[in-house]
């Protein structure tokens, strides 16, 4: 095999690579748990059910900016070691949200693999503020 003929498959490698990251970072490969829309989340929350609960992963700076009523404020970094808290919600269905989408979907990964029911929220608060839900400060 040439030199030329090698580099050239390294890179498809590569790329395909990063390809699967990005596909699995975004949650569209190996989800064991369900995605829903701004609108489809917005309309589960009217619901009032007692077994649907919020989950909010992003910093406490960014949930103080502004955030959905009633959700509970969990880090994504501090999630894992903060996992009792959350206890009380085995069995439920807890919806998952971040600013863009991406930290909602580790977390839902996480939640998943603990026994827990996640759903996260596509396109995350900037979502949820384009389809007009109540942002609380």
């Amino acid at each position: 095999m040439t030199r030329k003929k090698l580099m050239t498959l390294l890179y498809l490698f590569a790329m395909a690579g990063l390809l699967a990251w990005f596909a699995y970072a975004k949650g569209w490969i190996l989800a064991n748990f369900p995605s829903v829309t701004p609108e489809r989340a917005i309309t589960l929350l009217a619901q009032n059910d007692d077994n649907i609960s919020l989950l909010d992963v992003r910093s406490p700076k960014e949930f103080q900016s502004g955030h959905l009523t009633g959700a509970t404020l969990i880090p994504l970094g501090k999630l894992e070691e903060s996992l009792d808290k959350l206890a009380p919600l085995k069995g439920k269905t807890i919806l998952v949200y971040c600013r863009s989408g991406m930290r909602s979907i580790a977390a839902s990964r996480i939640l998943q693999k603990h026994g827990f029911h996640p759903v996260n929220i596509k396109g995350g608060i900037i979502g949820l503020s384009a389809a007009k839900v109540e942002i609380v400060k």
